[in-house]
């Protein structure tokens, strides 16, 4: 059994006094024509900033984020769980209608990949290996070849049992992460996806909700439905795993009692290798997970952070203000979807202080 030191990144009061007496924030600058019902994920492209957005009510929209124009929109059978780019007019989604699609903006096609079981809950395309790879509440990942798509035949090459419903899924040039439900963690070489490289289980005793590699590929940070962050490596010598740890974030005490919320999402900067995360509270941390601290806090948000999203360059975020239904049917703010120019104090690590060498 492996002992995973928690960490509280919680603020020291001279950080904290310092947030509050800074020039007052806007939440970024508001979208037009958001989805009309929850959004399950938005995701910027590798090659400009394009964004791509997916939602419940059906819509898979793509928008110029600098210009705050919907570039275009397809409909589906059934609410859309995840989208993601294959480039920058063109990209895959995950929908729970059991469908993998294609969706070409500019030309206004749409092409079928395959069918899952059940909804599909997951996609990620590989840039390393061309695939396109899916993970489904039927209890499988399925491996796609996009050239095929007009024939299921052709375009699946693999289906893969995993142990429950897959909830996440992240790829680091050819590894993948899957997490799925009863907190099981599986990681592939997707040139080899007979059987995972790595069995594991979360290091957190609540719920998956989101699990996303680090940018420089030594491992994998891990959220839960808990208010915490698992900081996971793929070295499985005793040193590397020395260096895992977990903390407590997204929450406060009312009362005396410690309320927590959902962490939905997990972004990596593409630059500094620091990361935001969303969650219930409707707040974006960012954190510097080297040195186990806490960057910045954005203002709060209309509702539950759903997703998160930096651009190319790291300049811009994309934050879905969406209500997650993590307390019922109840009134809410409209989802709404806000990109926000990034500040390089709020996501650059700071550097530590080294004592001068003996001269």
């Amino acid at each position: 059994m492996h002992f995973t030191q928690e960490y509280s990144f919680e603020f020291k009061s001279r950080i904290a006094a310092k947030i509050m007496t800074a020039a007052p924030q806007s939440t970024g600058r508001e979208l037009t024509s958001p989805p009309t019902d929850g959004i399950s994920n938005i995701r910027f492209s590798n090659h400009s900033d394009n964004l791509l957005v997916s939602s419940w009510d059906k819509s898979v929209r793509l928008y110029d984020a600098s210009a705050n124009a919907l570039r275009g929109e397809f409909m589906h059978g059934g609410a859309v769980l995840d989208c993601c780019f294959h480039d920058d007019s063109s990209g895959f989604t995950a929908c729970a209608d059991h469908t993998v699609r294609r969706l070409v903006f500019n030309q206004g096609r749409e092409d079928i990949l395959g069918r899952h079981d059940a909804p599909v809950r997951c996609i990620e395309y590989s840039y390393a290996t061309g695939q396109v790879i899916t993970g489904s509440w039927d209890k499988t990942l399925k491996c796609w070849d996009p050239r095929g798509a007009s024939g299921q035949e052709r375009s699946l090459i693999g289906t893969y049992t995993q142990p429950e419903r897959v909830y996440s899924l992240s790829l680091v040039g050819n590894r993948l992460v899957v997490a799925t439900a009863g907190r099981h963690v599986n990681v592939y070489d997707l040139r080899n996806m007979n059987q995972p490289e790595q069995r594991r289980e979360s290091s957190l005793k609540y719920q998956t909700r989101c699990v996303r590699c680090y940018p420089n590929g030594t491992g994998y940070a891990l959220s839960s439905v808990e208010g915490r962050v698992a900081m996971e490596f793929f070295d499985l010598s005793e040193a590397g795993q020395s260096k895992k740890y977990a903390f407590k974030c997204h929450r406060k005490s009312e009362a005396g009692r410690d309320i927590v919320y959902p962490v939905n999402s997990i972004a990596f900067h593409p630059i500094y290798g620091t990361f935001a995360t969303g969650g219930c509270d409707g707040y974006v941390n960012v954190w510097d997970g080297n040195n186990k601290k806490r960057l910045y806090q954005y203002p709060k948000y209309p509702t539950s952070i759903a997703a998160l999203s930096f651009s190319r360059d790291g300049r811009l975020l994309a934050v879905a203000s969406s209500y997650t239904y993590e307390e019922g049917d109840k009134p809410h703010e409209p989802d709404a979807i806000f990109v926000r120019s990034v500040n390089e104090v709020e996501v650059k690590p700071k550097p530590k202080v080294l004592p001068n060498p003996a001269t």
